[in-house]
C-alpha cells in the first residue's frame, strides 16, 4: 500500500480532464499540517468540468478508474492498494477549500493539499461536526501553523464558529 503512489495516480485525473481540480482532505492532509492520525483511506475532494450538468455523478470517476484498471470498491477507488474516496465538492466552502488548496511535496510527489484552516472549518460542518472531527480540530489549532485571521475569515463567511473549548 502506497499513499504517494496513489497520490501520484490522483493527479492524472486532473491531468486527463476527468476533474477540474482537486486536494487531498482528511486525516491525509492533516499529516501536513500536524501531528498524523491513523487512516486507511485517502480523502479526495474534486471540482467537477463545468460541462458536467447540474446532478453530481461519480461515474465518469468510476468509468476512468475501470478502465485504467483499478478496482472499485464501494465508494473507493483502489489505487496502488490504497481505497481513495473521491469526494465532490458538496457546497461553497468545500468548492473554496479545493480552490484554495496549496502545492505540497510528498517524496517527490506534488501534491495539493487543502489548508489547515479550510480542514477546520470543513470539520466544523453542522453534517460533519463528530467527537472525532472535533478532536482533529483542537490538534490542528495546537500543532499547524493556523493563519488566524485567514480562520476567522472563512468561519465568518460560512457562519460556523469554534467550540468554545477551542476558540
Amino acid at each position: 500500500m502506497s499513499f504517494r503512489e496513489a497520490l501520484g495516480i490522483v493527479g492524472r485525473l486532473r491531468d486527463e480532464g476527468v476533474v477540474e481540480e482537486y486536494a487531498v482532505g482528511g486525516a491525509m492532509a492533516m499529516a501536513f499540517w500536524a501531528e498524523p492520525v491513523a487512516t486507511y483511506d485517502l480523502d479526495v475532494f474534486v471540482l467537477l468540468p463545468a460541462d458536467s450538468g447540474p446532478l453530481v455523478s461519480r461515474a465518469p470517476l468510476y468509468e476512468w478508474a475501470i478502465r485504467r484498471g483499478y478496482a472499485v470498491l464501494q465508494e473507493h477507488i483502489m489505487m496502488a492498494g490504497v481505497p481513495v474516496q473521491i469526494i465532490p465538492a458538496h457546497n461553497d466552502l468545500a468548492e473554496e477549500a479545493v480552490r484554495e488548496a496549496v502545492l505540497l511535496d510528498l517524496e517527490g510527489v506534488p501534491v495539493r493539499v487543502v489548508r489547515p484552516e479550510y480542514l477546520i472549518a470543513l470539520y466544523l460542518e453542522t453534517s460533519a461536526r463528530t467527537r472525532k472531527r472535533m478532536e482533529r480540530v483542537a490538534a490542528l489549532l495546537e500543532g499547524a501553523q493556523i493563519d488566524r485571521s485567514r480562520l476567522d475569515l472563512i468561519l465568518s463567511r460560512y457562519g460556523l464558529s469554534l467550540p468554545g473549548e477551542l476558540s
